[in-house]
């Protein structure tokens, strides 16, 4: 066991290089859709949602059938993606209320994936939600290796479609909107929301025309664009007041559906990303640059609960085959759907079966870049040198089965998901087989399934496979890193419930 323990400790961050190191840099564009499930696009079985701009990204590229996100909810996910630590070990782990921001912040010493690019000579700019650090934190994203900032820098932020400003860089930018403001939580506890009074600027187009324009200006040099947009979030504010949570200009081809209203706008809201996939594709098209960019698509968590949004994803079985939604680290709320496409390096129409996480992105873009990252961790048998692990990364570079080396292809031993609320959940996918999942209490008993058999992770088997669940067992106590901010916890134990006082005298 203990030699197990310490290979898993011991993930790698890079393979050997597959890409010849003469080869120019590639232009990187990570498209990253907000919400969106696994099955909400066409190439991954969506059958009433047209998405006919992301199936051809896949037809044209590459397709991960087994692709995870680094959380089931926003904020810790993308500290995932830009930082290449898993949810044991990264920065931000949970979203946080405005009183407790600076949980939600990257610091100084964090290294992004936009920082070792800009060292490695790229333009690098940031369009869409950030969500890792407001205006006066040091997680601004200009103080997080990028170049160039357009979009919201609060999430909360981000649930309005029609905003009355936007920020660019440091400056806000105000738009001709009319919002009602809404507070979010017990005395607005998590920041503002609001309603759209007056509805002329359409935020998703605004940030579409500002990642168009940075393509077109740095045209003459490598660059990398992180394209967050905030499609298909709901607002949540909106959906709880008016039961309709899908904000989008127009219903397009749904309008005449026989379907309820906020259905017909949660479909609508996709096939308008999938209209911004295709403007970004026909940009890179005319300016002869297609051939030169890596175009990466993918989600940061599952889709969301009617509760949540006024529409339901059920309708159209946005999660796949998997079972839950976002907050829930089973597959439904994790797997998200991964496509890849760099004509002429990566296959068209290939699919893979690869069992990755977003967190691999960091040492991909940094290998294809040619720029190095932080060592891999080395097995630790004391406390404090796990410690000095937590400065090392959980990615593994995807470049060899990009570009068709798959035999070359390095595997994580387990990857591994934590969710922050009421309680502390926990996650570990051993082998790309072994599903362990520990909810709400750090004393209950681990669940284990077997997801070559059970994909919807329906049949606890731990009782069957005690040996599976000391492994897991292991992994779970050597991915978790202690963080002050972000404590294992147990769930408050629920409050009993009083018995009704019988009216009859005595």
């Amino acid at each position: 066991m203990k030699r197990f323990l310490l290979t898993l400790l011991g993930v790698a961050a890079t393979v050997a290089p597959v890409a010849a190191a003469d080869d120019p840099k590639p232009n990187i564009i990570f498209i990253l859709a907000d919400d969106l499930g696994y099955g909400d696009v066409g190439c991954f079985g969506q059958k009433e949602i047209r998405t006919p701009n992301i199936d051809r990204l896949a037809s044209e590229g590459m397709k991960f059938t087994h692709f995870y996100s680094g959380a089931s909810v926003c904020a810790p996910s993308r500290c995932v993606l830009m930082t290449g630590k898993h949810g044991g070990r990264c920065r931000v782990r949970g979203n946080a209320p405005m009183a407790q921001r600076l949980k939600q912040s990257l610091m100084p010493d964090d290294v992004t994936v936009a920082k070792l690019l800009k060292q490695a000579g790229y333009a690098t700019a940031l369009v869409g939600k950030w969500g890792l650090g407001d205006h006066d934190t040091p997680g601004h994203p200009l103080l997080q290796g990028f170049d160039f900032f357009f979009g919201y820098l609060d999430q909360v932020d981000a649930h309005v479609y029609y905003p009355e400003w936007l920020w660019r860089n440091r400056e806000k930018v105000k738009l001709s909107n009319e919002v009602r403001p809404i507070p979010v939580g017990k005395d607005g506890a998590w920041g503002t929301g609001g309603i759209a009074a007056k509805r002329v600027a359409y935020s998703p187009k605004l940030m579409l025309d500002e990642a168009l324009a940075f393509i077109e200006r740095s045209k003459l040099q490598p660059f990398f664009l992180y394209f967050a947009t905030t499609i298909p979030h709901a607002n949540n504010e909106a959906a709880k007041e008016l039961g309709n949570g899908a904000e989008v200009p127009d219903l397009g081809l749904y309008k005449n559906k026989p379907w309820p209203e906020p259905e017909k706008g949660y479909a609508a809201m996709i096939t308008y990303l999938d209209t911004q996939v295709g403007a970004i594709l026909a940009r890179l098209k005319q300016r002869g640059l297609g051939e030169n960019t890596l175009v990466i698509f993918t989600s940061d968590n599952g889709p969301e609960l009617k509760q949540f949004t006024g529409y339901d994803t059920t309708f159209f079985k946005s999660s796949g085959p998997y079972r839950g939604f976002k907050r829930d680290n089973l597959d439904g709320g994790i797997r998200v759907p991964f496509i890849a496409r760099w004509p002429g390096k990566i296959k068209a129409g290939s699919v893979s079966k690869h069992v990755g996480y977003c967190g691999d992105f960091m040492a991909t873009a940094a290998e294809l870049a040619g720029v190095n990252v932080p060592p891999a961790s080395l097995p630790a048998e004391s406390a404090a040198s796990r410690q000095d692990a937590g400065s090392t990364l959980d990615s593994i570079s995807l470049a060899p089965t990009l570009l068709g080396h798959a035999d070359k292809q390095q595997k994580h031993d387990f990857l591994y998901w934590e969710y922050h609320a009421a309680g502390s959940s926990q996650a570990v996918l051993l082998d790309g087989r072994w599903k362990g999942l520990r909810n709400e209490r750090r004393s209950a008993p681990l669940e284990l399934y077997d997801l070559r058999t059970d994909a919807a992770e329906e049949h606890n088997v731990a009782a069957a496979h005690p040996e599976i669940v000391a492994k897991i067992e292991a992994c779970l106590k050597a991915a978790h890193e202690e963080n002050t901010n972000w404590p294992l916890r147990n769930a408050p134990a629920p409050k009993p419930v009083a018995k009704e006082r019988s009216r009859t005298k005595p």
